[in-house]
């Protein structure tokens, strides 16, 4: 009998196998049969279907390497919804892919102990199920990973959202303290400290938010006011200043520098780039930043020397999560890696550009454009 027909004569035999050894990888005894049997006939019933089509040689060697264009819709569903809901109900990855692996490791040795003589075609009945099973595991896998990346992310966004009430509180409790109390000494330092700290640690929230917005979908927000982009950069670099006493960034205002942006992302976007350039500079009073009013768009560029930044990295620079050369050497750093990546969704929600040259004889350049009407 070929491997095909005997999937589908004895599919609830072999579904019941898979409930057995699902039943026995799980230490939740609270799920019932149906959730212990999810999607397994549908699996099998698919796979069946896909080893009945004819196939070419080309087109099999295609599919081996995942490059084949041919998928079968109602394997890839089963499947995809088999790793969600495996996911919900608590399965973790291994458990779940050893379930493929045991239903693969069943069907062959229920329909080899079946077989009265070999036959050539019984060999290419073999590869095509394994090719479906292939397909299956690789589909419940992306959907499972899928829900496990969007449970982290709703965890951070959660976890954000209650940080900001504590951080709040420290910081007015601290500005309080400032304004009233006669502190001197060691006890103002520390006060300043907290000061300090509470605010760096606020920016490193917004940064995770920023990123889990944007991970779940969902675009920046923007709240477009006429503003000026040169008095946006002096109360950035006055920020800056403020943690960092030694530095003193240039500023060069040429043209009209209005436009109609949202005041508090432009202000992210400049403590990013004027924070990474006094961060990585070789000296924090050899920073410039330029502001170029041009007839339908300002221009903006940030500027340091330093240690240039390779330019392999380049490509990479704006994506999340990515750290600099000197913070992978283990270099002091308090950077979660999201400062680029903010500056980017704040110049692209503005509808602008953003490029970055570096080497060691001109330093690092940061170029932004934004039209003086983002939407």
């Amino acid at each position: 009998m070929r491997l095909s027909d005997f999937i589908l004569q004895h599919v609830d035999r072999i579904v019941d196998e898979w409930e057995k050894f699902a039943d026995a990888i799980n230490a939740d005894d609270s799920l019932d049969r149906a959730t212990l049997r999810d999607h397994a006939k549908s699996i099998l019933l698919a796979a069946a279907t896909d080893m009945r089509k004819a196939q070419t040689a080309s087109e099999q060697e295609a599919k081996a390497k995942g490059e084949g264009p041919e998928k079968t819709p109602s394997l890839d569903i089963a499947a995809a919804s088999h790793g969600e809901l495996r996911h919900t109900v608590g399965f973790d990855l291994v458990q779940m892919t050893s379930e493929f692996r045991h239903l693969r490791a069943c069907v062959i040795r229920l329909w080899v102990n079946s077989l009265q003589s070999p036959d050539l075609a019984y060999f290419q009945d073999m590869i095509r199920f394994n090719e479906a099973i292939d397909e299956a595991l690789a589909e419940s896998t992306a959907a499972y990973a899928e829900q496990v990346n969007r449970s982290r992310d709703i965890f951070l966004a959660i976890l954000g959202h209650d940080l900001r009430a504590p951080l709040q509180a420290v910081t007015m409790s601290t500005d309080m303290l400032l304004r009233k109390a006669p502190l001197e000494g060691d006890a103002l330092t520390c006060a300043i400290n907290i000061k300090h700290s509470a605010r760096h640690m606020a920016v490193m929230v917004s940064d995770v938010l920023e990123l889990v917005r944007s991970r779940l979908g969902k675009s920046l927000p923007l709240e477009p006011a006429p503003m000026d982009l040169a008095d946006a950069a002096h109360a950035a670099i006055a920020e800056a200043c403020a943690g960092n006493p030694e530095s003193d960034p240039r500023v060069e205002v040429t043209g009209d520098t209005r436009g109609l942006w949202d005041a508090g992302r432009l202000a992210q976007m400049l403590q990013n780039l004027i924070g990474n350039a006094l961060q990585h500079g070789s000296n924090k009073r050899d920073v410039t930043i330029s502001l170029n009013g041009e007839p339908d768009c300002v221009r903006l560029k940030v500027h340091n020397y330093g240690v240039p930044i390779p330019q392999e990295a380049i490509s990479t620079l704006f994506d999340p999560l990515v750290r600099s050369a000197s913070e992978e050497l283990g270099q002091p750093t308090t950077s979660l890696g999201l400062g680029l990546f903010i500056v980017k969704e704040v110049v692209t929600a503005h509808a602008g550009t953003i490029e970055v040259s570096s080497n060691e004889t001109e330093g690092t350049l940061f170029t932004v454009v934004l039209p003086r009407r983002s939407q």
